[in-house]
């Protein structure tokens, strides 16, 4: 596991990627399989959260971990740290992939998904759920106002609600 988080910050550090370092992947696919979830927020970049009273849940997009392929690392922040809203915070590694994830929100990092070290494919399992990345206590409610709708998203992906 030290070897696969040593890789995965060295792929970040010489620019070592085959995706973009945004997640941008390309968001119009006539054939895209997407879900969407109506009662999240989401950002341009494929992260999603979930209010849960003062705090967002963080996760990548099923878009995202489908453009990834299968997951087999995901770096996570340390609990204590503070993330700023549009901040990379880690990388998620895929066979065919290196990517940066940006948090969505700003605040400080509360809890993290230590599933995620030894079953990083459940991000792949269930992106929305038991694949989440991070929680962050929120510091600005009004960043959480201005991510996109699910419809809004949708939009992005190019893809129809039916």
């Amino acid at each position: 596991m030290a070897l696969r988080s040593l890789a995965g910050r060295a792929a970040v550090v010489f620019r070592l990627r085959c995706a973009p370092s945004s997640l941008a992947f390309s968001s119009h696919s006539p054939f895209s399989t997407a879900v969407v979830l109506d009662d999240l927020k989401y950002a341009k970049t494929h992260e999603w959260v979930r209010v849960e009273g003062d705090c967002g849940v963080v996760g990548i997009t099923h878009h995202a971990q489908e453009e990834l392929g299968d997951v087999v690392f995901v770096d996570l922040p340390e609990v204590g740290r503070q993330v700023a809203k549009g901040e990379s915070f880690g990388v998620v590694e895929s066979v065919k992939a290196a990517s940066d994830i940006y948090s969505p929100i700003s605040g400080e990092v509360v809890a993290v998904n230590s599933e995620l070290a030894d079953s990083p494919a459940l991000v792949n399992k269930g992106p929305f759920d038991e694949g989440w990345i991070m929680k962050v206590k929120l510091e600005d409610n009004e960043e959480v106002c201005s991510l996109l709708g699910a419809e809004k998203y949708r939009q992005l992906l190019g893809v129809s609600t039916h």
